[in-house]
């Protein structure tokens, strides 16, 4: 097998995005704002290349994979709809628990080698969320929204 990554610190813009993640098996995004994480999510739609999202703040983290080469698994712009007001929040100025960014990141690993080697049940079409006070987790099921601009039925 091969590995491999693209080059190191560059702004991902919109070409970009679409170069790199064409040459991609699996797109990992630990980015720390929904503009970029929207951005990455449209490009791996556009190359139907998995994505495997994680995130932290304060003392709550998640993860999920947004894997829209299954019917009914949704992208990130199902669950965090790109026209929705939502509180932006990053680690610079709220700060992040540290262990929680290595528990975080270390799963989002563990769901990227999974989909690379075909082993197991990736976490498509799930959200998982740790609260790291009590370490405690919590797991929602996601759908596909059909009304979604970035994948569903209705996107133009």
């Amino acid at each position: 097998p091969e590995g491999g990554r693209g080059p190191g610190p560059q702004r991902a813009d919109a070409a970009w995005l679409d170069a790199a993640v064409a040459q991609a098996d699996v797109v990992i995004d630990c980015s720390d704002n929904f503009s970029t994480r929207h951005a990455v999510n449209a490009a791996c739609v556009a190359h139907r290349k998995p994505l495997v999202s994680g995130a932290a703040i304060g003392f709550d983290g998640q993860i999920s994979v947004y894997d829209t080469r299954q019917s009914d698994a949704p992208c990130y712009a199902c669950v965090f709809p790109p026209d929705a007001t939502f509180e932006e929040v990053r680690c610079a100025t709220m700060g992040v628990f540290a262990p929680l960014v290595g528990i975080i990141g270390t799963m989002q690993a563990a769901e990227a080698l999974k989909l690379l080697m075909g082993l197991g049940r990736s976490l498509a079409g799930r959200l998982q969320m740790l609260d790291a006070r009590s370490m405690e987790w919590t797991e929602i099921a996601l759908g596909r929204q059909a009304g979604c601009p970035v994948c569903g039925a209705s996107r133009g």
